[in-house]
């Protein structure tokens, strides 16, 4: 495909597919593993998929709803979602399955909610914030209804994953950097210190009062 059909706006669309894609994929594996019926496994799988993003617009005032008007993010998550609940059977290690879909997802959650924050006006900061809350949120809501402990609360590198991959691209922008490449390596940086976490077993260490 020639470069100039490669805008901004279609790179962000292709990670936010990649990101529902992932998430309801991650949802629908932990729904079924618990149990859940058909509509259930659908359920999870949505509030996986654009619970951070609804949370995000609603922080930035950006209305209406992305899934509001592109109804291709809901049917994505059911089709998605169908096809993993008939092939399940093919998903044994289930626990890792999970986490490297959402790894996946994290990536390009964050680099959708740094994106549109930045594009909404909004400071660093606050960008980097609200990458974290679309990549993290979602999977709040999984593990709650799933009735798991969120991971992203167990000493998991998950946050410090999301904020690593924002600062390396303010960092690269500040540089001059290409936009587009800034993109790609920010998704790259995150989902590499994820997978790292999952692989060698980090976990962010927690503070304790010695009495």
């Amino acid at each position: 495909m020639p470069d100039y059909l490669i805008t901004p706006d279609i790179l962000l669309y292709v990670f936010d597919m990649m990101g529902i894609i992932a998430c309801a994929i991650a949802g629908t594996l932990l729904a079924q593993h618990k149990g859940f019926d058909i509509a259930g496994c659908i359920l999870v799988s949505m509030a996986n998929a654009i619970g951070g993003g609804t949370l995000r617009d609603m922080a930035l005032d950006r209305h209406p709803l992305f899934w509001m008007t592109d109804l291709s993010y809901v049917l994505v998550i059911t089709l998605t979602s169908l096809i993993l609940q008939i092939f399940f059977h093919l998903y044994h290690k289930i626990d890792t399955a999970v986490k490297v879909f959402d790894a996946i997802g994290l990536a390009a959650f964050s680099v959708i909610g740094f994106k549109v924050a930045l594009a909404q006006g909004a400071l660093p900061v606050i960008a980097v914030m609200m990458g974290v809350w679309t990549a993290i949120i979602g999977g709040m809501m999984r593990d709650i209804i799933c009735n798991e402990i969120p991971m992203v609360l167990q000493k998991e590198i998950y946050i410090t994953a999301s904020m690593a991959g924002s600062l390396v691209y303010l960092c690269l922008d500040h540089l001059g950097m290409d936009t587009g490449m800034n993109d790609f390596i920010m998704l790259g940086v995150i989902f590499a210190v994820r997978m790292l976490a999952i692989r060698y077993d980090w976990h962010l260490p927690s503070i304790r009062l010695v009495k």
